[in-house]
């Protein structure tokens, strides 16, 4: 039974009803999630899904814990929204387009898969290094000259939001592992996980502070990065 997709539409509606309801997602994000979770799903199964939910659950506890502390730093805009369609593909599109990859070439299941649990690895650190270090970061550093810096600022990074994100990387590989079983790519997904959210660190610093790419684009290109680094520690050592 659990090798069906018989509680994909209950869990799909489920969630566009909770997303939608708690403000956590527009409607059109919603349906965006919905898209992309079928095809996840049709890709890998359970465990593709149990990632992409894990993201979700995680991002929006993080987002939404100690939300009054965090105005502070974040302009009002960017608080107390639901995220956009464009939001939802930034975040889980290079996840996405590994799981197509496996539609169309089965034959690299065994690349797309993890490549797919890095992209969501790198989107879960992200976001609660982003969220929790602007609660819980003591000292904030510029990802560049590592000099101190203002909280919130693209760029900034903190220990404690780092060492969150490396925790949120190894739970999305932990949920890999327990639906792939455990071996070196436990590893590889906390580790490209990492480096796609060092990545958005940099490219937030050197490009979104200088106002030449978006904050949608800067998403999209650390889960790309972080799949990308999967994909080649796959290929040269194991």
């Amino acid at each position: 039974m659990f090798n069906t997709g018989i509680f994909l539409p209950i869990i799909i509606i489920a969630g566009m009803a909770y997303s939608i309801l708690a403000k956590k997602l527009t409607v059109t994000a919603a349906f965006t999630g919905a898209i992309l979770a079928v095809i996840i799903f049709s890709a890998a199964g359970y465990t593709g899904l149990a990632m992409m939910t894990a993201f979700f659950i995680m991002g929006s506890a993080a987002t939404s814990w100690q939300e009054h502390k965090k105005k502070t730093f974040v302009p009002v805009e960017e608080t107390g929204k639901g995220r956009s369609a464009l939001q939802v593909l930034a975040n889980a599109g290079a996840a996405a387009i590994a799981g197509i990859l496996i539609l169309y070439y089965p034959q690299l299941n065994y690349l797309m898969f993890p490549a797919m649990a890095a992209a969501f690895a790198s989107a879960t650190a992200d976001t609660l290094s982003s969220e929790l270090g602007m609660v819980y970061g003591s000292r904030f550093f510029n990802v560049i000259s590592f000099r101190p810096d203002s909280c919130g600022q693209d760029g900034v990074i903190s220990l404690e939001g780092t060492l969150t994100g490396i925790a949120g990387s190894a739970v999305i590989a932990g949920i890999y592992a327990l639906g792939r079983g455990w071996d070196i790519s436990f590893l590889f997904i906390v580790l490209a996980g990492t480096a796609g959210n060092l990545t958005d660190s940099v490219l937030g610093a050197v490009l979104e502070r200088k106002g030449i790419i978006g904050n949608n684009a800067v998403n999209f290109l650390n889960t790309l990065t972080a799949a990308g680094v999967l994909l080649q520690l796959e290929l040269l050592l194991r």
